[in-house]
């Protein structure tokens, strides 16, 4: 990964506020002409507006934090509003069996009838609870009576006894916001750093020493007025990692006038994982993994490839759970007796049977990409909810994750590719870039026969390599026809004996024969049609208006190679045929080449895109859609097939 991974960093920072006048909403009467409204008042085209919204987090004394969250929402159209019809409130329950429990709810559905406010409420039994995740309990909820112009409102109130980690609030939302407000409440004997980013600074913001709850307290407060509807791009592996937000975070006590401090650096958040029965005390009990490796494995004479040979036989033998964890849950040994576990049970035992062997392997924590970017500047235990190895050899480090049937050395799961992780061994913590180093490939090949009533007979096969092939392969195994089904749907043709799998090099194929009357214009005794048959798209995917606000992201660097050969009937022949043409940008880091080569009555178009990052600044965009344009329009090129 080149630096350009670091400006990804810029966006995050750390703010302290300073006390300013107070000029923050109590909870505003809702008025009739909110109700009678019938006009987005910020974005022409919203299905919604967030009216108000309200998230107060206060720490009482005997030791519980209470999140007051208030929400009232317009509804312009309810049939592109349906995410804001149904409520789900999570409440953590903790393997040692510490929950949060909802303290109070009230929820309404308001609407104007026959000249004043009718309110319709979410009674009791249409509340009801459930328990998607052995980590969470979930209360649900429906608005009633909803149709378009209703406002729909909720107020609820938890009690938790997790006071490290207050929950993250996202001030950007996919739909224009009126007014939102964020306030933090905490007795001054705890420090807490607020975590602040995006580009969108507070309307108002204030800290403020206060004498509430009989004690010092400090309060900070953040407010904002009209802010846009965030519009999600595409290229981003997770929207909400560029959205504005605020999250605090514990970092320090103070009891006795001592002062204790908190996953202050990320050597301490690794003190603390080893100080942890289900992470640090897990790898002390090497009896677990004694004589489990058979011989033809521990004899493997180099590191690296005895590691991959690890790798595989925890493939093999051991399943996961699709629970993702840094800590174990019920421990290595249950895992070793059921074969199936989560995510730390799973790649602990793998780095434990590597150390079993004399292999330099070590904990790698990170927070998978569906849980947000890890920042380096602000450790935290909290955000972590993954590991994997890292193999140390030779001044290198190799990265290994078991939770996938087919990942390889370096070659992990899309779900871990989330640029930063560390290293975390009994002495120190290292920062590890967490991406795919190496370039993915995909091979597209078509051999078709040009027949003299104007069709085309052929066979289609597409091989994706490293990355790629690994993920394809996930995907077709967890479901076959489900991934079969998406050549269907995105070639709209007949075709047959479709088939797929593995490749005995390790990438994973895809092929299927064609009869197609769709690809050709006749005009008189001239075949008219684009030589890349099936493979030319006359639109692309950088497509995007407005200002690009993240980074241009993909899974891996690439190639993709679109290869198609064409063989015309006897006493046919090629005209108007396409020269070839290359163009790059300056630095390199994009290049395309479209090559035309002819034989007799046989014609091979090959076209090869390059891509040598996986992550490019926002400010990458407007290259991206003119190189993309140029592409698109030297692909729209035709050739003639004409009787002699």
């Amino acid at each position: 990964m080149k630096k350009k991974i670091f400006l990804l960093t810029v966006l995050f920072y750390c703010i302290y506020v300073s006390a300013q006048k107070h000029i923050y909403l109590d909870e505003p009467k809702l008025t009739d002409t909110e109700i009678q409204n019938m006009t987005p008042t910020m974005k022409a085209d919203a299905p919604a507006e967030v009216l108000y919204q309200s998230y107060s987090y206060r720490i009482e004394r005997n030791g519980y934090m209470y999140s007051d969250v208030i929400s009232r929402i317009k509804i312009y159209d309810k049939d592109k509003a349906s995410n804001y019809l149904d409520v789900a409130i999570p409440l953590y329950v903790s393997p040692k069996g510490d929950f949060e429990k909802l303290v109070k709810l009230k929820a309404y559905t308001y609407n104007f009838e026959n000249g004043k406010i009718k309110e319709a409420k979410v009674e009791k039994d249409s509340k009801f609870k459930s328990k998607e995740d052995k980590n969470y309990n979930i209360v649900k909820f429906a608005f009633p009576e909803v149709k378009n112009g209703s406002v729909v409102e909720y107020h609820y109130t938890i009690e938790t006894p997790f006071i490290s980690s207050v929950p993250r609030v996202i001030i950007e939302q996919a739909i224009p916001v009126k007014y939102i407000e964020y306030c933090f409440e905490t007795p001054k004997i705890l420090g807490y750093t607020i975590n602040y980013k995006g580009p969108i600074s507070p309307t108002f913001k204030e800290r403020e020493n206060r004498d509430i709850y009989n004690g010092d307290s400090y309060t900070y407060r953040f407010a904002y007025v009209n802010v846009p509807a965030y519009k999600e791009e595409k290229f981003v592996h997770n929207n909400d990692n560029y959205k504005t937000s605020i999250r605090a975070e514990i970092n320090s006590s103070t009891t006795g006038g001592k002062l204790n401090k908190y996953t202050v650096t990320w050597n301490d958040v690794r003190k603390k994982l080893y100080d942890e029965k289900d992470f640090g005390d897990q790898l002390k009990i090497m009896s677990y993994v004694k004589n489990i490796l058979p011989e033809n494995v521990k004899s493997i004479s180099d590191d690296v490839e005895r590691a991959s040979a690890i790798l595989k036989f925890v493939q093999d033998n051991y399943k996961w759970n699709n629970e993702s964890d840094v800590l174990t849950d019920k421990g290595v040994k249950n895992l070793i007796s059921t074969k199936i576990g989560n995510s730390a049970e799973i790649n602990l035992l793998m780095i434990m049977l590597m150390k079993d062997t004399g292999i330099k392997a070590n904990p790698v924590v990170l927070s998978t990409v569906k849980r947000g970017l890890l920042l380096p500047n602000s450790p935290s235990l909290s955000k972590l909810n993954y590991v994997i190895a890292g193999v140390e050899n030779d001044h290198k480090i190799y990265l290994f994750d078991g939770t996938s049937r087919y990942s390889s050395k370096n070659i992990i799961p899309p779900r871990a590719l989330n640029y930063t992780g560390f290293l975390m061994t009994d002495k120190d913590a290292k920062q590890l870039n967490i991406v795919f180093p190496d370039h993915s490939e995909t091979d597209l090949e078509i051999d078709a026969k040009l027949n003299e009533n104007g069709t085309f007979t052929g066979r289609f096969s597409t091989i994706d390599k490293k990355l790629f092939a690994m993920i394809s392969r996930e995907s077709y195994e967890n479901n076959k026809d489900d991934y079969q089904k998406q050549y269907k749907e995105k070639y709209a043709f007949p075709f047959k004996n479709i088939k797929s799998g593995p490749t005995e090099n390790g990438s994973f194929a895809t092929s299927f024969e064609f009869d197609a009357d769709t690809f050709v214009d006749a005009i008189g005794n001239k075949f008219v049609f684009n030589p890349l048959l099936f493979l030319y798209s006359k639109n692309h995917e950088f497509n995007q208006e407005e200002a690009r606000k993240a980074p241009i992201e993909f899974l891996s660097a690439y190639d993709k190679i679109k290869k198609v050969t064409i063989t015309l009937p006897e006493g046919y022949t090629f005209e108007n045929v396409p020269k070839s043409k290359k163009f790059k940008t300056q630095d390199n880091s994009i290049s395309y080449s479209y090559n035309v080569m002819q034989e007799g009555n046989k014609l091979t178009v090959e076209a090869i895109t390059t891509v040598d990052d996986s992550v490019f600044p926002k400010e990458y965009y407007p290259v991206f859609k003119q190189i993309f344009d140029n592409i698109t329009k030297l692909e729209a090129q035709v050739v003639t097939a004409i009787k002699k």
